[in-house]
C-alpha cells in the first residue's frame, strides 16, 4: 500500500506531521476526522527523481531568499482546506505561520494576518506582497470575497497554480539529463585540452611543418586555453552581462521574444506553453467570476512572451468594443486552429470558461508530448556531437604521430 505523509491540526489547533499507509487520500482524510484532527495537506510518497528535483528546488529557493511559487501554492492550498473545514480566516492564517518552512514567508503571513485582524480584506492584505502574490492572484481572492465563495476560488487558484507547477516541474526534470550530459562532455574536453593534449607538444615540438593543419589547430587551442583560460571566464561572464543588459532594453527584449517564438522546434514548444498559459489564466479568471475585460487585462500583464502580449492589446480592444475573443484570437497567428475551435464553441454555447481550461489541458499535454519528444532527439546529437569532438581530438594526434615516421632521421 502506498504511504501518504500528512499535516494537520489537533482539536487544539496544534499541527500535526506524520505519515500512514493506506490505499487513497479519501482513506487518509477519514481516519484523521476519526482522531478528530482536521487534514491540512496529504501527498502521497514521490519516486527518488522527484524529491531530487524538489531538493534542488528547495535548496535554490532558500538560497537566494525569496517567496517561491511552490510556497504560494501550498499556502493557497493549505488555506483553502482551513477554510473548507470551517475556520475561521484569522485562525487558518495562525495555523499556516506554523507550516510555514522559511522565515520570510512566516513573516508575510504574519502581516497578512495583522492586516486582516485590523479589518482588511485579505486581497487588500496580499497585494501589499506583489513579488509573491501576483495581480491574477489577488484578482482571484477579490472575486472569491465578493461572490462570498472564497474557498471555492482557493480550491480553483490551488488547481491552476498545481498544474503550472506540474509543467514547469515536468520540463526541468526532462532538462536535467540534457545538462547533466552537456556538463559531463564540457569537463572531458577540457580536461583533454590542458592536461592530455600538453603531454604530446613537448613530443610534436620538433617536428616543425610536418604536423599535420588539425593538430596545430588543436595544440593552439590547448595552449590558448592554459595560458588564458581567465581572459576566457572574463569574455565569457563580460558577453553574458552585455546580453541580460541588451535583454532588459524594450527592443532587446523584444527581438529576444521574437526569436522564442520563431526558433525552428523550440518555438513551437514556446507558442504552445503561452496558449496554454493564457487559456488556463482566463479560464480560471472567468469561472471565479472576474469579467471577461478585466481577465485580459490582466492576462496581458501575466504573459511572458512580449511578443504575444503585445497581441493581446489588440484582442482587449476588440472584446472591449463588443467583438468576440476567437476572432481576434485567429488573426494573430499563435494560437493553433484547435485552441479557436475550441473557444469559438465555448463562446456559443455559454461556457467560455470551460472551453478555455479543456484547451489549456489539452495543450498542457501537447507541451509534455513535444518536449518528450525534443529531448529524445537531443540526447542522442549531443552524444554524437561529444563523439565527434573527441573523435577530432583523437584522430589528430594520431595524425601527428603517424606523420613522425615521414620525418628523416
Amino acid at each position: 500500500m502506498p504511504v501518504f505523509s500528512y499535516k494537520s491540526t489537533d482539536p487544539s489547533g496544534k499541527v500535526v506531521t506524520g505519515s500512514l499507509e493506506a490505499s487513497n487520500e479519501r482513506e487518509v482524510v477519514r481516519h484523521l476526522h476519526e482522531m478528530g484532527n482536521i487534514p491540512i495537506r496529504i501527498t502521497e510518497g514521490r519516486n527518488v527523481n522527484e524529491n531530487l528535483l524538489n531538493r534542488f528546488n528547495v535548496g535554490l529557493t532558500r538560497l537566494f531568499s525569496r517567496v517561491s511559487t511552490r510556497e504560494v501554492l501550498m499556502f493557497t492550498q493549505d488555506l483553502a482546506a482551513l477554510l473548507s473545514a470551517g475556520l475561521p480566516l484569522d485562525r487558518a492564517l495562525s495555523v499556516l505561520i506554523d507550516v510555514a518552512e522559511k522565515e520570510r514567508f512566516k513573516e508575510i503571513i504574519s502581516e497578512i494576518l495583522k492586516s486582516v485582524q485590523g479589518g482588511s480584506y485579505l486581497s487588500d492584505a496580499l497585494a501589499k506582497y506583489p513579488r509573491a502574490f501576483s495581480d491574477f492572484y489577488v484578482s482571484m481572492i477579490r472575486a472569491g470575497e465578493a461572490g462570498g465563495v472564497l474557498e471555492k476560488v482557493l480550491e480553483r487558484l490551488g488547481e491552476s497554480l498545481e498544474t503550472a507547477q506540474d509543467l514547469t516541474d515536468y520540463i526541468k526534470s526532462a532538462l536535467v539529463y540534457p545538462i547533466f550530459l552537456l556538463l559531463v562532455a564540457g569537463m572531458s574536453i577540457i580536461v583533454l585540452m590542458t592536461f592530455v593534449i600538453p603531454k604530446f607538444s613537448m613530443l610534436f615540438s620538433d617536428m616543425g611543418g610536418a604536423i599535420p593543419w588539425s593538430t596545430k589547430i588543436l595544440l593552439a587551442l590547448s595552449e590558448a586555453l592554459r595560458g588564458y583560460w581567465w581572459a576566457m571566464i572574463l569574455l565569457i561572464l563580460a558577453l553574458y552581462a552585455a546580453f541580460l543588459r541588451y535583454l532588459k532594453t524594450p527592443y532587446g527584449r523584444l527581438t529576444v521574444d521574437k526569436f522564442k517564438i520563431s526558433a525552428p522546434l523550440i518555438g513551437t514548444v514556446i507558442r504552445q506553453i503561452e496558449v496554454a498559459r493564457f487559456a488556463r489564466t482566463l479560464g480560471t479568471l472567468t469561472q471565479s467570476g472576474v469579467p471577461i475585460l478585466e481577465a485580459l487585462n490582466l492576462v496581458r500583464g501575466i504573459i511572458g512572451n512580449k511578443i504575444v502580449a503585445g497581441f493581446m492589446e489588440n484582442v482587449y480592444e476588440r472584446v472591449k468594443t463588443g467583438g468576440r475573443l476567437s476572432s481576434p484570437l485567429s488573426e494573430i497567428g499563435i494560437f493553433p486552429p484547435l485552441a479557436i475551435q475550441m473557444i469559438t464553441v465555448g463562446e456559443e454555447t455559454g461556457r467560455l470558461d470551460d472551453m478555455l481550461l479543456r484547451v489549456a489541458e489539452n495543450f498542457e499535454k501537447i507541451v509534455k508530448n513535444k518536449v518528450k519528444g525534443l529531448i529524445s532527439m537531443l540526447e542522442p546529437a549531443m552524444i554524437l556531437v561529444m563523439g565527434l569532438v573527441v573523435g577530432f581530438i583523437v584522430v589528430s594526434m594520431l595524425m601527428a604521430i603517424f606523420s613522425m615516421n615521414d620525418m628523416p632521421f
